[in-house]
């Protein structure tokens, strides 16, 4: 029986590579998939991992129906075993509703990658649905660590390289700050986000020390 399946962890645990893992096994296996993603940093109709891999995807848009597509291909005798959907937190929570329809009536396998709790500690929409409809959710095993060495579990925003705990939910950016960049991510253990200590505050902080 075909599963919609939750793949979660903080950034820099791997998920979009596990996504184009995953993608290549399922071919390998003669399987026929599709694969989305949204406001990926590569740019739109990309998935990409930071470990440099990346491939073409089908963008998503608010409007996008993925019963209506699925079930559109299969009329036209296109073959569709399972989607990949990557960035998924991004996705309006009704669009889970639909992932689960196509698990669910037409027999396809949905592998959903995203990160749970968004900069604030809060749970996106679609993050809460999936946990809500999904047939089996996995942790990825990959662990990334705060700057402090303990395990990483927060998403922080930093604006200008300050962290900030309030804005817009989505707003694009990338976990490696640069001169012309001003929104960017790090990961941060509970306790040092919960003190809005980033690794470039602790560091002022000691040479003011």
């Amino acid at each position: 029986m075909a599963q919609l399946v939750f793949f979660t962890g903080p950034m820099n645990s791997g998920k979009s590579t596990l996504a184009l893992q995953t993608h290549f096994t399922e071919t390998q296996a003669g399987r026929a998939g599709r694969v989305f993603s949204r406001d990926d940093r590569a740019g739109a109709a990309t998935i990409s991992s930071r470990i440099g891999q990346e491939q073409p995807a089908i963008e998503v848009t608010d409007d996008f129906d993925f019963y209506g597509y699925v079930t559109g291909e299969l009329a036209n005798g296109r073959r569709v075993d399972y989607l990949i959907c990557d960035e998924a937190h991004f996705y309006p929570a009704e669009q889970i509703d639909q992932l689960a329809r196509v698990v669910d009536d037409l027999d396809v396998d949905v592998h959903c990658f995203a990160i749970l709790t968004d900069f604030r500690t809060e749970l996106f929409p679609a993050t809460r649905r999936l946990v809500e409809l999904s047939d089996r959710m996995e942790l990825l095993q990959v662990r990334p660590r705060c700057w402090c060495g303990a395990p990483a579990t927060h998403n922080a925003r930093t604006v200008d390289g300050r962290m900030v705990t309030e804005g817009s939910q989505v707003m694009v950016g990338d976990v490696v700050p640069t001169a012309d960049r001003v929104v960017a991510y790090q990961v941060l253990c509970r306790r040092h986000h919960r003190a809005r200590m980033t690794a470039a505050a602790a560091s002022s902080r000691d040479e003011v020390g």
